[in-house]
């Protein structure tokens, strides 16, 4: 664990992107093959669930450093990070406990030397026991499957001995990421990329089969121990790789202006942008696989798309779009009904009938299993056109190449989106290769997205935020008007009854919460807007404070549906903050009416 805290600090210590490799290649060339499939993971985009209650983190931390409760929210308050907090209000280790362990080590490198020297001698000591070597501290994965998952579900008493245990053996930035670990909380400044970067260095493999070995490593359901890591790091051509393996995702770029700056429109494809889930769907040796942009293995879940892949021949990979999409309609359905299906994985009949699936396809990637990313993307487009002929366009349906002679006729589509149940235009360069990620030139993809629905919000409910942001109230909560307000004076007496802390009457004009959001403004901004928060607080729950409503934001979303959960019955998609409205008094904030009118 000291060895992958190290890591973590060092990797949280710079900016510098070759710092970071080099310190990856660095703990790559010491780590043992379990530890370092453990690390991999986490680094790479895994997360382990929770596995102790936040809660008893904070009942076990009180406890081991002797300070009331009162004290321990102070305190990460001020800190603004759970795991930073419990690693600097425990007590260090007990000097014995390090001097002890330096003992045992030194110990064991004089048992190591004394076996040694009987292994060359063995002829001569047959009949003599062998001394063993002390146990070593116990790695990152003997920490992960020996000690801290088998915590799951275990009884509270059991939980926090077992916490006690391990702070006690230690030090702060061994506990910090331990904390981090056990709560569920991981995050670490290492993007995917970054990491194929390194083992490709590490291993003197081509980062690309490095990228497509690592796709679905982050799958909870497929622990990582020493034998993946021996699949991951075999030499190329050595490892027979999963039949069902995708390739990584190509990404888009949000498209910074008008598309004019592309240069000419006839290089470039022109689609839909639709709103469902990515998926690439893998055909071989008879077989079909189902793969999420977000690298999960989901094809129990869509069984109408395995049997669109049943048509296809072997050797096929195709990226595309999971869409509701019921029989006879001209557009997708809403993506709420696709929601009902991702949390499912074996959806009964009557769900499949209410929401259907099918992939729609836009891009070919491999052809009787030969790789065609390479090619250009109006090759790859051909050829998936003509497949979809051979199969069949309900086995096989690709989303639509559109036809607009320049920008200004594109731009003319891209206002129908919205009516279209799309999110916009994805321009996709003829020459362009299929990538890994985000990739950067003149090749990349474009998301032209349409500009976002919004309202005017007032601001009811406040949280600090973590990390930079600690001791500042820059999450938000914002509601609507339950009905436009008759006048300023009918607003301001909700605003009095509000701060009475008076019920709301029902049927009376009130203010109904819709969204939260915590992005889009700049830091003097958030400044501005913490001060008006701590002068306006009217309760306070744990790190969240009620307020006096007194502004008025306009919040932008890119999509609106119906939702129970909600007080309003309305839910939004990636909501944001646009702008403050100081020049919008309270009674011109939009009513629910302004939403639902938004449904449609």
């Amino acid at each position: 664990m000291r060895r992958f805290a190290a890591l973590y600090q060092a990797l949280d210590a710079s900016t510098a992107t070759g710092d970071k490799v080099a310190a990856l290649v660095a703990y790559y060339g010491q780590a043992p093959a379990a530890d370092a499939a453990w690390a991999t993971y986490l680094l790479a985009g895994g997360r382990p669930r929770r596995i102790v209650p936040t809660a008893l983190l904070r009942q076990a931390a009180c406890r081991g450093a002797g300070i009331d409760d009162w004290l321990f929210e102070a305190c990460y308050q001020a800190v603004g990070d759970l795991a930073e907090t419990i690693a600097h209000v425990l007590p260090e280790p007990e000097p014995e406990s390090e001097s002890e362990s330096e003992s045992e080590s030194e110990s064991g490198h004089e048992h190591e030397h004394e076996h040694e020297h009987e292994h060359e001698h063995e002829h001569e000591h047959e009949h003599e026991p062998v001394v063993e070597d002390p146990p070593a501290e116990p790695g990152l994965a003997a920490w992960m499957t020996q000690r801290l998952l088998p915590l799951r579900g275990q009884p509270p008493a059991r939980q926090v001995a077992a916490l006690e245990a391990a702070w006690r053996e230690l030090d702060a930035g061994s506990r910090f990421v331990l904390v981090k670990l056990i709560g569920g909380g991981w995050r670490v400044g290492v993007s995917r990329l970054l990491v194929q970067r390194a083992l490709a260095q590490h291993l003197g493999l081509d980062a690309r089969l490095l990228a497509q070995r690592l796709v679905g490593w982050t799958d909870a359901a497929t622990a990582p121990d020493a034998a993946r890591w021996a699949a991951l790091t075999a030499p190329a051509g050595s490892a027979a790789a999963s039949p069902g393996l995708p390739y990584p995702f190509f990404l888009a770029h949000a498209l910074p202006a008008g598309p004019e700056r592309l240069g000419p429109r006839e290089d470039w494809i022109a689609e839909w942008k639709y709103d469902g889930i990515r998926a690439q769907v893998v055909r071989r040796q008879g077989q079909a696989w189902i793969w999420s942009r977000g690298e999960e293995l989901v094809t129990d879940r869509f069984p109408e798309v395995v049997a669109q892949a049943a048509a296809w021949p072997d050797g096929t990979v195709v990226d595309g779009e999971l869409l509701v999409w019921p029989p006879g309609q001209d557009r997708p359905a809403p993506f709420r009904l696709l929601q009902q299906r991702i949390g499912r994985k074996a959806p009964g009949r009557a769900l499949r009938a209410a929401a259907p699936v099918r992939l729609l396809a836009y891009d070919l990637l491999e052809s009787a299993g030969a790789d065609l990313r390479p090619r250009p993307q109006h090759e790859r487009r051909a050829r998936l056109v003509a497949l979809a002929a051979e199969v069949g366009a309900a086995a096989l349906p690709v989303s639509p190449a559109l036809e607009g002679a320049d920008w200004p006729a594109l731009a003319a589509l891209r206002e129908q989106s919205r009516a279209r149940g799309v999110e916009g235009l994805m321009l996709k360069h003829r020459s362009s290769g299929y990538g890994v990620g985000r990739t950067q030139g003149e090749g990349r993809w474009w998301k032209w997205k349409v500009q976002p629905l919004s309202v005017d919000a007032v601001l009811v409910y406040a949280q600090a935020g973590h990390g930079r942001r600690a001791g500042l109230y820059t999450d938000y909560t914002f509601a609507v008007w339950s009905r436009p307000p008759a006048d300023a004076a009918e607003a301001q007496a909700v605003v009095e009854a509000i701060a009475r802390r008076e019920p709301a009457v029902p049927g009376a004009l009130q203010l109904l919460t819709f969204a939260k959001a915590y992005s889009g403004l700049s830091d003097e901004e958030f400044e501005a807007v913490d001060r008006v928060v701590r002068a306006s607080t009217l309760e306070k729950f744990g790190p969240v404070r009620s307020l006096r409503p007194s502004l008025v934001f306009e919040i932008g979303f890119e999509g609106i549906d119906l939702s129970p959960r909600h007080k309003s019955g309305i839910a939004v998609r990636f909501p944001r903050l646009l702008r403050l409205r100081p020049d919008k008094p309270l009674h011109e904030a939009d009513a629910l009416d302004t939403l639902r009118a938004m449904l449609g």
